[in-house]
């Protein structure tokens, strides 16, 4: 056998598994001769690839070849060690990993393994003195870990410094370019995320995950068909992968593609049958698209398998139209208790646990969850209420009636579009959906393409603004370094001279022509979510502060205000628990502040744009809603249908809290519904008396009815 040629056939093997090839790799190996494949370091590059491949059988087979010939062999003990503990052994595996870790008691890798191992083999302490041995053994490795764990506990600025120093010595370690893409993602740094991400994969072409967390960039910036594409890079390098049909499953929930996305969550359901993310995602689509029952029973096997995920039963109580049986209460009791559970699922469970008394018309100890739920995590926002009234001071500053006088016939003329805004929980969904089920109108979803106009005024300003959209403020310092040159290959400062105004100040400096260019992308960006009919809905509640940069560039557009009682519209919000955003609901007075401001702006907007904007109320809507109906179809231009009085027949997806409740008949069970927490609501009431004075005086507090309208 010569040697030569063994080493020329292994180098082959291991650089296309390194480029991704993992398959090629191994046929390769096994075209061989048997000569070859007596190779032990061959036979382990086997083994490696049959793990790689999620096939710790046929992994365990290559390594035993091995030890029968070479008992101390320390990379066959090392992967013997790693098959016995992917097929559940992990009693086996640490025999054999201490053997390793004893042939070669230097290599901080196989201590890492042996970690994991006594960890599942619930020998904790042990565990953790071998963590301790591996990363003295490997700085690179302690540095990842100290950045991971600064990454996990919210300490941004912490972990992207220790990232930056790591890619400072060496600027192509993949795990840091990754790391650092994702914490740029995190603060919304698309353009950095992407560049560091890119160049991990570059370095790296069968690093599967840094593929998908590419196409995650790509789905938050709405690129699906580029998203899918890195998502397949990742499936074929690893079929096995469960998070890639996850991620592929989320990324045709986006697109809308429901079936589609059904089909990827079933995939990974099929490698992993009680996979969270698949599990969720399926549960939340079913629901999107009205399979109620289907749907419960994916979040009550989420629930069956992974008893400590909030997140299921949050999903379920979501429902609004669900309840809970006796040991599902019983199990949300118990977790609220847990020291250790973690504030996020904690938070789930609280608010469950409040719609669940809530549905037993329990309303004093709903109110004591509902508190403590938002309590918890309001500690966890980041939310500026003078921020809020800043931002909203300048957009009233720039959009006056002098302003679209000087810009009389600004703008694309476009008629398709229909906004439905407001505050959540004030009736949007039900506007939509009875909208929805005119012939001629697309019902769509909440669009965040407007968001992303202001988000390229943004750009040209030269840096990140507040989001005004939420009035959010993106952070202090973090991510304003991210992808900073740390060396000659990984990229450019974030930072840039402010040249140029931000929004709202940059739409001063729109000629007509720009200001029709704007108006075309969002009519281009929103193709996507229609399919031909002449007018479609972007249900964006908090669009309602970007009403002037609306008919700045798009002057037909429509705009309709859902308006609901100010104490049901800021209740419908504490009790609800946001994916993300809507920071200003988590605390009273923050949420009363909050709608104090949305009036302020929504009467400048029908100040300044008489006409522009219809006001339509949930009270009125209820009570009669054929006039309501007729009302807002004759603002529009639309002739009237009867379907729109059978807005619940409507088949569509909805994405909203309210999708169950849009699908039965009007009822009017939810007006009024603050007066059972009355006596609990005594800082908003303080927090909204200007505006609950101007109420007829039987639909005020009963501490206000003393006082004349």
């Amino acid at each position: 056998m010569n040697s030569q040629e063994i080493k020329a056939l292994y180098d082959r093997a291991q650089a296309l598994v390194k480029a991704g090839q993992v398959q090629e790799a191994e046929a390769v190996c096994l075209r061989s001769s048997p000569a070859f494949r007596e190779d032990p370091n061959i036979c382990c590059l086997l083994g490696e690839i049959c793990l790689q491949q999620r096939n710790p059988g046929d992994a365990r087979e290559w390594y035993q070849g091995v030890l029968e010939k070479h008992s101390d062999f320390p990379r066959a003990l090392e992967g013997m060690g790693l098959a016995q503990l992917a097929l559940g052994l992990p009693a086996e595996a640490v025999g054999y990993l201490e053997q390793a870790v004893a042939a070669a008691p230097e290599r901080s890798k196989t201590r890492m393994a042996l970690a994991r191992a006594l960890m599942e083999a619930d020998r904790g302490e042990e565990s953790e003195q071998e963590v301790t041995q591996a990363l003295r053994l490997d700085p690179r490795k302690a540095t990842l870990a100290r950045a991971e764990r600064a990454q996990l506990e919210g300490r941004m600025e912490d972990a992207e410094k220790l990232l930056r120093e790591l890619l400072a010595k060496d600027p192509n370690d993949e795990k840091a370019l990754r790391m650092l893409g994702n914490i740029a993602l995190e603060v919304s740094h698309f353009k950095a995320a992407r560049r560091l991400l890119r160049r991990a994969v570059d370095l790296a072409p069968g690093f599967a995950m840094g593929w998908n967390d590419l196409a995650n960039v790509d789905l938050k910036q709405d690129r699906y068909d580029e998203a899918l594409q890195n998502i397949q890079r990742a499936i074929d390098i690893d079929p096995r992968l469960v998070h890639s049909y996850v991620m592929r499953g989320n990324v045709l929930t986006r697109a809308q593609r429901h079936e589609d996305s059904l089909a990827a969550y079933r995939q990974a359901l099929d490698l992993s049958p009680n996979n969270i993310g698949a599990l969720a995602g399926m549960g939340h689509v079913l629901k999107t698209i009205g399979r109620q029952q289907e749907s419960i029973a994916a979040y009550r096997q989420c629930i069956r398998a992974h008893p400590a995920f909030g997140e299921a039963y949050w999903s379920l109580a979501n429902l609004k139209t669900f309840e809970f049986d006796a040991a599902e209460v019983q199990v949300m009791t118990h977790m609220i208790g847990e020291q250790d559970l973690p504030d996020e699922p904690k938070v789930n469970f609280l608010l469950s646990l409040g719609k669940h008394h809530e549905n037993e018309a329990e309303y004093d100890q709903a109110f004591e969850y509902y508190l403590r739920g938002n309590e918890l995590r309001r500690k966890h926002e980041v939310y500026d209420p003078v921020q809020t009234q800043v931002v909203h001071d300048r957009i009233i500053s720039v959009f006056s009636r002098e302003f679209f006088a000087q810009r009389e016939g600004f703008g694309n003329p476009g008629r398709a579009p229909i906004l439905v805004v407001g505050l959540p929980r004030s009736g949007s969904t039900l506007i939509e959906q009875i909208l929805a089920s005119h012939s001629m109108v697309e019902g769509t979803m909440e669009l965040p393409d407007l968001g992303r106009i202001v988000g390229k005024l943004n750009q040209r300003g030269g840096k990140q603004g507040p989001n005004t959209i939420t009035g959010e403020s993106p952070g202090k310092n973090v991510g304003q370094n991210v992808g900073q040159n740390v060396g000659q290959n990984v990229g450019k400062s974030m930072g840039k001279d402010q040249r140029l105004p931000e929004y709202p100040e940059a739409v001063l400096d729109l000629d007509g022509e720009q200001a029709a260019a704007l108006g075309a992308d969002y009519l281009e960006s929103t193709l996507r979510y229609r399919t031909g009919k002449p007018y479609f809905i972007d249900k964006m509640p908090n669009n309602f502060s970007s009403i002037g940069l609306l008919q700045a560039i798009l002057p037909n557009a429509k705009v309709i205000n859902a308006r609901r009682h100010p104490l049901d519209s800021c209740l419908g919000s504490y009790k609800q628990l946001f994916f993300k955003g809507q920071s200003f609901t988590y605390d009273q007075f923050e949420l009363g502040q909050y709608y104090l401001e949305y009036q302020r702006i929504m009467d400048h907007w029908h100040e300044v744009l008489p006409g522009k904007v219809l006001d339509v109320h949930y009270e009125h809507m209820v009570f009669d809603q054929e006039a309501q109906t007729r009302r807002i179809l004759d603002y529009l231009g639309l002739p009237w249908e009867d379907q729109c009085m059978r807005f619940y027949e409507t088949d569509r997806a909805v994405n909203t809290a309210s999708s169950e409740q849009v699908r039965q008949p009007m009822y009017s069970s939810s007006v009024n519904f603050w007066r059972n927490y009355e006596a609990h609501l005594g800082e908003l009431i303080e927090t909204l008396e200007p505006l609950l004075l101007q109420l007829p005086e039987q639909d005020r507090p009963a501490g206000l009815r003393r006082h004349t309208a």
